[in-house]
């Protein structure tokens, strides 16, 4: 894969996350920047094992963070 340096996606400001009860499928509305320029909207969808993967990581990092942070 290759990298694309000065990228990064936002989550869509007032665009709800959704998903398909019947497959499963999550949409994720993000914004796309170049160095804080937009440069269009795409939506990320996942399967519901992909989004489950992606809760508990963020969910693991949000608490490995808040640990650091009570501890210092």
């Amino acid at each position: 894969m290759a990298a694309v340096s000065g990228w990064h996606a936002s989550p869509r400001r007032g665009a709800p996350t959704s998903s398909t009860s019947d497959t499963g499928e999550v949409r994720v509305p993000l914004a796309l920047y170049r160095v804080d320029q937009h440069q269009g909207d795409v939506d990320l969808v996942l399967s519901r094992s992909e989004a489950e993967e992606l809760r508990d990581a963020l969910t693991e990092h949000l608490v490995v963070s808040a640990l650091l942070k009570d501890a210092s």
